[in-house]
Formats: C-alpha cells, structure tokens, sequence
C-alpha cells in the first residue's frame, strides 16, 4: 500500500455534464472481490456528453486485491463503456511497481490521447507520468498524488482528513447527545505509518477534541479482514467497556465486526471507513453495532475517465465558468447512516 492513497461522497455537477457522486476508501490493501459498477452518466445539460472527437484513454492501476482497488477498475471500464467516442485501453494491474512503469511506458509508446494513473506509489511513478507529460499526453492523477505537479493535468482523490473529522463528528455528537463523559474511545487504523492514515487519525482526533474527547487506544491492521480480527479481538479483551470504536476501512472491517460479534459485545458505537456494500447492509439491518461509515468511494475512478476525456477533448466542466477542467478535484467525506443508506447503495462496493 503506497503512501499517498485517498477516500470520500461527493457531488460535483458537469464532468460531462453529469452529477458525480463518490464516496470512500483506502489503497494498496489485500482482500476481496468487487462488484460495484459506475452509475450512469445522469443526462447532460449542456451536451458534453454526447459523443465528440474519439480519444483514447489509457488506465493503469494496481491489482485487483482488495475490494475498494478491485471496484476502482471495474468502475473506470463501465464509466468508459458508457461512451461511444472513448477507445478505452487498460494495462494489466500490478503490484510491482516497475511492471507499473513499463505498462505506462508502453501507453506512452501507443500515444493515447490521455491517460489515467493510479499508482502504487506516486513517488516511484513520478518520473515515467513526467514523461508522458512531456511527451504531450494528459495524465489524470487518480487518488494517490504524484508529488511534481507537472506529472499531471489533473489530480482528483478523496479526503482522509476529512474521512476522520466525519466519523469523529459523528462519534462526538452521539456521545454529548446521551451524556457520556470520559468516554472509551478506539480507533482501529490501516497502515499507521502511512501518511493517508496519519491524516485519518488527525482528521478524527481534531473533530473529538471539539467535543472535550480524545482517543483511548488505537492500533493499525494493515487494511487486511485477519489482522482486523486480531485488533479486534486484542482491543476488546484489554478494554472491559468500550463506548466507540472507529475503524479506518470497511475491508478490513470484515474482520473487526466478526471479533466483535464473537466476543458478544455490544455497549459501543462503530464508525466504519470507505463505503463498502457490507458495510452499508450491517448498518440498515438495525441490529448491528456499526451504526455508520464515511465515505472514500472509488466511483472516484468513474470521475477520472470523464475528466480524462474532457481534457482530451479539450473541454471544461459544463456548471462552472472557466474553460478548463480543474487542476484539483478533493471528494469531500459523506457520512452514511441508516437515515440515509438507500441513496448510497449503488455507489457501494463488495468487501
């Protein structure tokens, strides 16, 4: 898992006209299968998405082996399919980063008209974007950012600070509305040493400290379901009474709710991250402690493909002013709970 991945819900009017919507999760992370499609593009107001010049948009992303990566290509491929001027050219996902340079490399060599990257580590792929750019092609920066600005036209991703100032909100209001003080509060990260979580756990900290709360414990499990139930298990057998629980990512969150239910505990409130379809299920059931998720969504991949498309084509984004597409996309974090859950089913993705 790289150093500069992202999550979240949003909604940004005009990429081709549509309204984009995202919501959730993490990077690089081990697991499971996807099946989430991206939505239909919603009808354009402004026409930009009726068919124009033919372009060819290539997308290079890791392997498929975590359910939030494995949605990420499925949604580029079925946002792509849903126009009729994009040849859309994937390279086989890799989770070797010098498989990932001469993938991209051989895009370069074939000339497409844009390409949109996900890399395993923008710092690694910094150069071989730097050199698609110089060799005149768009680079879309998908999630995890290059560090060069000039390794890309545009970047879009999600917030992980925003990410924990959503579930640290929530916590905190559920907390103050029934008159808990001093609460227990744990917080299961991804990778701690990652910058992208780094940013999870300020993000939260700082929305609990606006309450006069604070972590207890927190601990990582590397975004995988078994080091999830290891955490989990170890948290709950050191911690007696448990008043919340946020857990960075709704993958590894498999493995956290199954501790949790094989220790038959229930006197807490969870907060899971990304958006993920079991996730958004344990919520509406009612019956379950997780009571809400904030969103990291890799819809986010959809939006990229029609950036990339707009760019190639030399068009802007139909709701706002300016000719050009943005330079910057930052999803904002939405939260998803059982109030709301039905609006967000079809942008989820399977653990």
């Amino acid at each position: 898992m790289s150093d500069n991945v992202a999550r979240r819900g949003f909604l940004i009017g005009g990429l081709g006209g549509a309204a984009l919507l995202a919501a959730g999760c993490t990077s690089n992370e081990p697991a499971a299968s996807p099946t989430s499609a991206a939505p239909a593009p919603a009808p354009a107001a402004s026409g930009n998405d009726q068919p124009g010049t033919k372009v060819t948009i290539g997308f290079s992303a890791p392997a498929a082996d975590h359910g939030w990566i494995a949605a990420i290509a499925k949604n580029a491929e079925a946002t792509a399919k849903q126009y009729t001027d994009i040849d859309f050219k994937p390279v086989e996902p890799t989770n070797d980063i010098n498989q990932q340079i001469s993938a991209v490399e051989s895009l370069i060599a074939a000339k497409v008209n844009a390409l949109v990257i996900l890399p395993n580590d923008g710092q690694q792929l910094n150069q071989v974007a730097m050199q698609a750019t110089a060799a005149g092609i768009p680079v879309v920066n998908l999630d995890r950012i290059f560090p060069d600005k000039l390794a890309y036209r545009s970047w879009i991703g999600g917030d992980n600070y925003g990410m924990g100032v959503a579930a640290g909100h929530f916590i905190g209001k559920q907390l103050k509305d029934k008159g808990v003080s001093n609460p227990v509060i744990v917080e299961i990260q991804g990778i701690a040493t990652l910058p992208l979580t780094q940013d999870r756990s300020k993000g939260f900290a700082d929305a609990l400290k606006s309450y006069g709360f604070s972590v207890t414990a927190k601990q990582d499990a590397q975004f995988t379901v078994e080091t999830g139930n290891e955490v989990a298990t170890s948290l709950l057998q050191a911690h007696k009474k448990i008043d919340a629980l946020w857990n960075h990512d709704d993958d590894q969150g498999v493995g956290v709710l199954a501790a949790i239910k094989e220790a038959s505990r229930n006197e807490f409130i969870m907060v899971g991250g990304a958006g993920s379809l079991n996730a958004m299920r344990e919520i509406q059931s009612g019956s379950s402690v997780l009571q809400a998720t904030v969103t990291y969504s890799p819809t986010m991949a959809s939006s990229a493909i029609k950036l990339a498309r707009l760019i190639a084509q030399g068009k802007g984004m139909s709701d706002l002013v300016e000719n050009q597409v943005p330079q910057s996309i930052t999803l904002a974090s939405e939260t998803i709970t059982k109030e709301n859950v039905e609006k967000y089913l079809a942008l989820g993705f399977e653990s």
